[in-house]
């Protein structure tokens, strides 16, 4: 394939199967959900974005067949997972936006049968402004609308994003 027909698409397919990523958050659930479990990688791009892919197992509804149900995810200030991640702050949001517009708010994963895998493109952070930051899931998907955090549930899990060396 000629170089100029070269998609951001193909380059991120390539990152994400022979590239490591520069910042990763190893989520854990909540004491209600301590089967979910997953990992989320952070791959700085050559279009100044930050390529992000999230898997997960063991959310809610795993044992209904064919269940299907959305979870907010986003980016939270602080990376402190311990208790009831009540810690972990409000959304990480450094230019003082509304919803749905934080550099926190990622897009929802859609769990199907305890499982999600995602992959999207994100311009409002870099990798070095997310270190020692967490990695949220809601207990509800978000309605994209109520202030300041879209509605979106309990905390069910929790990861400091760290630095891949």
């Amino acid at each position: 394939m000629p170089s100029d027909q070269i998609t951001p698409g193909i380059t991120f397919t390539q990152l994400l199967q022979y590239d490591r990523p520069q910042a990763m958050a190893w989520v854990t659930g909540n004491a209600a959900n301590p089967q979910l479990s997953g990992l989320v990688k952070f791959y700085q791009t050559f279009y100044d974005g930050v390529l992000v892919e999230a898997e997960f197992f063991g959310l809610p509804n795993i044992e209904k067949a064919k269940a299907g149900s959305f979870y907010a995810m986003h980016i939270h200030q602080f990376g402190d997972c311990s208790g009831d991640f009540s810690k972990t702050g409000e959304h990480y949001n450094p230019e003082n936006n509304l919803h749905p517009s934080h550099a926190g708010d990622l897009l929802p994963l859609f769990g199907n049968q305890g499982y999600a895998w995602s992959a999207f493109y994100d311009k409002r952070f870099t990798i070095n402004e997310i270190i020692g930051k967490s990695v949220i899931i809601h207990s509800d998907p978000d309605d994209f609308t109520t202030q300041p955090s879209g509605n979106a549930g309990t905390k069910i899990g929790c990861g400091e994003i760290r630095r891949i060396l």
